[in-house]
């Protein structure tokens, strides 16, 4: 008798994979305000960067990605007068080309999507009327609309990654901490219960086999299917 494989599990929603969220801090964006006040840094496990606790102009409280070199006290500048340095909180079109920026909003005034992990920071490639073109720290480019706002600087926390785990232990606990499915066992390595690509008839272990004629999009499958087979021959006069 077969089971769930694991991308079953997840995609049902079972308490196995789902993320503790009511241990975060909170969620972290920049709200449409004119300016803030750091009240502290802090660490909350849902983010790699640090985050630190603003209290705005109008005395809500809220949590943002840091960026590098700030400190509790600074007082940060979104209005649209904000000189551009780290921290502080522009429009695309605003924003000088070259200029490191991270925390860039998807829609205007959604508070920041993209470029938000420890040490990661994007530039403005071009401008245009209509759109403003950023390339990511992959060297993607995407458009974005001009009144976008991004935070000038690179997000804390640079070289996190840098740091080897060195032990299965260490890796075990920064997996927990996120409940992240850890470790990842490749489907081929599976008993043939656990997967229907497993397999322990072989040293190889796979038992992959060409896509179904009928497979429908996205569906796992152990080799793209050839065009033909057999050999060829030509035409008989």
């Amino acid at each position: 008798m077969g089971k769930n494989i694991t991308a079953q599990k997840r995609g049902k929603g079972s308490s196995t994979f789902r993320t503790p969220s009511f241990r975060f801090k909170g969620e972290a964006k920049i709200l449409p305000r004119e300016g803030a006040f750091v009240a502290d840094l802090v660490h909350c496990q849902g983010h790699s960067a640090p985050l630190m606790h603003l209290c705005y102009d109008d005395g809500e409280y809220g949590y943002a990605i840091a960026p590098e070199g700030i400190a509790v006290g600074d007082v940060l500048d979104f209005s649209n007068e904000a000189e551009v340095t780290h921290g502080n909180v522009l429009t695309l079109q605003q924003i000088p080309e070259g200029v490191a920026i991270f925390n860039i909003e998807a829609k205007p005034n959604d508070g920041g999507k993209f470029v938000r992990s420890s040490g990661a920071s994007a530039r403005i490639i071009s401008k245009t009327a209509n759109a403003v073109v950023v390339e990511f720290p992959s060297k993607k480019q995407k458009k974005f609309h001009p009144q976008c706002r991004a935070t000038i600087g690179m997000a804390a926390g640079g070289g996190r990654v840098d740091k080897p785990f060195l032990k299965a232990g260490k890796k075990f606990y920064a997996a927990k901490a996120k409940n992240k499915y850890w470790p990842i066992v490749s489907a081929s390595a599976m008993n043939a219960v656990a997967h229907p690509f497993g397999n322990k008839r072989s040293s190889r272990k796979s038992k992959a086999k060409p896509a179904p004629k009928n497979a429908p999009p996205g569906r796992l499958v152990g080799a793209i299917r050839a065009r033909k087979t057999g050999r060829s021959r030509g035409k008989r006069v």
